[in-house]
């Protein structure tokens, strides 16, 4: 016990640190900030979700006595609670099938385990990246007029426009341009970051030897049917108008960003076939990075697969047939 107290603090300290260091504005603390989940989704993978709730108390106690309530609110829900709850639904299984005696009658085999999918952990991730948008927005204003007024003003001051100097016509439709989309982008950097701390703390606590459960099989990603109506929904009341719409922006990006992740596991069942199959998937994942628009690709093909069930239809062609007895 004594050992998961000592790696639960240094692992809140690591966070609490990589998380107050934006206030420097030096460009290395923005990344440091993104990452401020990782030692914690360590310390839950490797160590227990309880290690994660001491680090996480411990962290946000020290946060808030320092730089005050806000600080500490902000670290509670943008980090410690998306690491403990993913950790913990990580590492979250049940028995499908009881302990057999083994070949010689001398000891049970262990009974097989049922891990929490993938796919649902995923759609949490996406729930987790859309509520700390929208925590974001609602410190910046309490509806749809004052929250575009705060980012306008602070994407001028990102480019340099003076309130003395009034901005041009180019630059105030690019500034609209921004504002508008920037709930949305938002969600998906939030999105994209927590699934990487996810995935960078269960690589790591793998290596290691501390990961109490199998590597996933990522390629066989799903999300629940019940996601493509939350989809549809949110879509429909981004027409709407107002504060709704601007909410409603932010959950359509993280669902569309979560597709988008079970698009790229749909491509890597449907290249298993193929011989140039690593040319094929490091170069899909480059003009991705390097362009970023071409991920609607993949948000299309993780929708195609959801309603016709590609993946599905492709593994039982070359599932060969059983044996005739």
């Amino acid at each position: 016990m004594i050992i998961i107290v000592l790696i639960a603090l240094a692992a809140g300290c690591a966070s609490a640190l990589m998380f107050a260091s934006i206030i420097s504005g030096a460009l290395v603390s923005l990344l440091l900030f993104y990452l401020a989940p990782l030692p914690l989704m360590v310390a839950a993978l490797g160590w227990g979700p309880l290690s994660a709730t001491i680090g996480g108390i411990a962290a946000a106690s020290v946060l808030g006595a320092i730089f005050g309530l806000p600080y500490c609110l902000a670290f509670v829900l943008m980090v410690a609670l998306p690491a403990w709850w993913l950790g913990h639904l990580a590492l979250l299984g049940r028995p499908v099938a009881a302990g057999a005696l083994s070949g010689n009658g001398a000891a049970p085999v262990a009974p097989v385990m049922e891990w929490y999918p993938v796919g649902r952990i995923l759609l949490w991730t996406a729930g987790f990246a859309a509520l700390t948008t929208m925590a974001g927005l609602f410190t910046l204003g309490a509806d749809a007029a004052a929250i575009s007024g705060a980012m306008r003003r602070g994407l001028l001051r990102i480019i340099g426009v003076r309130d003395a100097t009034p901005p041009s016509s180019d630059t105030e439709h690019l500034i609209d341009l921004l504002a508008t989309i920037a709930p949305a982008a938002a969600a998906i950097v939030a999105m994209m970051t927590l699934t990487l701390n996810l995935w960078l703390a269960a690589k790591i606590t793998a290596t290691s030897g501390r990961l109490h459960r199998p590597w996933p099989e990522l390629r066989s990603a799903a999300l629940p049917p019940m996601t493509l109506v939350a989809l549809s929904l949110a879509l429909a009341f981004c027409f709407t108008g107002g504060l709704l719409a601007m909410l409603a922006q932010i959950a359509s990006a993280a669902l569309m960003m979560a597709y988008a992740l079970t698009g790229f596991a749909v491509l890597h069942t449907l290249t298993l076939a193929m011989k140039s199959r690593a040319i094929w998937l490091s170069g899909t994942y480059a003009v991705v990075l390097v362009f970023g628009w071409p991920v609607l690709a993949m948000v299309g093909l993780g929708l195609a697969d959801a309603i016709f069930g590609f993946r599905q239809r492709y593994l039982q062609r070359r599932t060969p047939p059983a044996p005739v007895s």
